[in-house]
Formats: C-alpha cells, structure tokens, sequence
C-alpha cells in the first residue's frame, strides 16, 4: 500500500507540474479529494522527492498567488451566465 501512495504521490506531482493546474483540477482528474492531493504534493513528497518537492512548491505559490484573480473571473463567468444563487 505504502508504494502505492510514493507513486501516488510523484504522478500527482508531475502532473501539476506539467499541466500548471491547480490542486483542485488535480483532484477532480484522478478522482481523489483537494486534501488527499495537498498531503501527497506537500507532506509525502518531500521525504519521497525532495527536488520534485521543491517545483511542486512553486508550481502551488504561484496558484495562491493568481487565485484571487481566478475567483473574479469566475464570478465574472457566474453573473455573464445568468445564474445566481441569490
């Protein structure tokens, strides 16, 4: 099981990495939860891979940094749609 979660974990990684996408997105693709997802790329990661930690790590700072702007857009998107839940 143990082995399951290292490539898990190093798959996860490199996807987020390859693709730029979000933990999120990440998530949604393999069919696991964002926390799941976090704990690989964060915690597990960097005693299995510490310089593929190490990327992963700026692939995540960047995303907090941009979400803010993703959120507007999304909003953007919601109201343009017609569909509020309000």
């Amino acid at each position: 099981m143990k082995g399951y979660i290292e490539e898990r974990a190093i798959e996860l990684a490199n996807y987020i990495i390859e693709k730029k996408t979000t933990v999120r997105a990440a998530a949604k693709k393999y069919g696991i939860s964002k926390s799941t997802v976090h704990k690989d790329v964060t915690e597990r990661l960097s005693q299995i891979n510490p310089g593929l930690a190490s990327a992963i790590r700026n692939v995540l700072e960047e995303n907090k940094a941009e979400r803010h702007i993703r959120g507007g857009q999304a909003t953007k998107a919601k109201y343009q749609r017609g569909t509020s839940t309000y």
